[in-house]
């Protein structure tokens, strides 16, 4: 099994740590290119590479650690999915520049967190992402935790709890299987239409929860 990390930011080079310090193998790849991805990959060690996003794309389990505004991009033009799997780790949320108008904008109750909800109306983030990557199983994963915590699965004496979401049964015990391997507790919260909401970024009911398993 092979797996893809898309995105080198906050979420995916902390993805990459999980793996990386449980001695699993990954590719990363960002729009920029391999080259710029050295520091991280010699930070990291030999178990994780850098790649092109295509490189990247081709593995058995791709996880998505782009920013809501590049999903569109990135994955543009990318060859068939192939029923391959993507963790889709994204939340439908802006970054905001500190010196914006939308970073004071009283009318945004998320502008102390340097964050803005995306209107995507009626349909929840992962149901979107799904369009955009044609003949592949998604499974929601890696998105409802403070991306800082993914290094640290162990805490308080137990471990974090994960949870992930998808339609298809051998797609999750996979994802299920990378979870474990980087020392979390998952939790399956069923179908992706059920799981993606309860956790997606910023008013999923349990997203920022950090829960431990005793």
């Amino acid at each position: 099994m092979t797996i893809g990390i898309i995105g080198s930011g906050a979420l995916g080079s902390n993805v990459a740590r999980a793996l990386a310090q449980n001695g699993q193998s990954a590719i990363i790849a960002n729009s920029r290119g391999p080259a710029s991805l050295a520091a991280l990959v010699t930070e990291l060690g030999s178990t994780i590479t850098a790649g092109t996003v295509a490189e990247a794309a081709a593995a058995d389990i791709v996880v998505l650690a782009l920013p809501w505004v590049a999903l569109a991009d990135v994955l543009h033009g990318l060859p068939d999915w192939n029923g391959r799997i993507v963790i889709d780790g994204t939340n439908p949320v802006l970054f905001l520049d500190p010196d914006s108008p939308d970073a004071k904008d009283p009318g945004n109750p998320l502008a102390a967190y340097g964050i803005k909800a995306v209107d995507i109306g009626d349909r929840h983030s992962s149901a979107i992402v799904a369009d955009l990557v044609p003949g592949a199983r998604v499974v929601k994963a890696f998105n409802h935790l403070d991306v800082a915590v993914l290094p640290h699965p162990e805490a308080g004496g137990g471990r974090r709890v994960l949870f992930y979401s998808g339609d298809d049964a051998d797609a999750k015990a996979q994802v299920r299987g990378v979870l474990e391997a980087t020392g979390f507790f998952p939790i399956d919260l069923g179908p992706l239409d059920v799981g993606g909401p309860l956790t997606s970024l910023p008013f999923g009911p349990l997203a920022t929860h950090n829960l431990v398993r005793i």
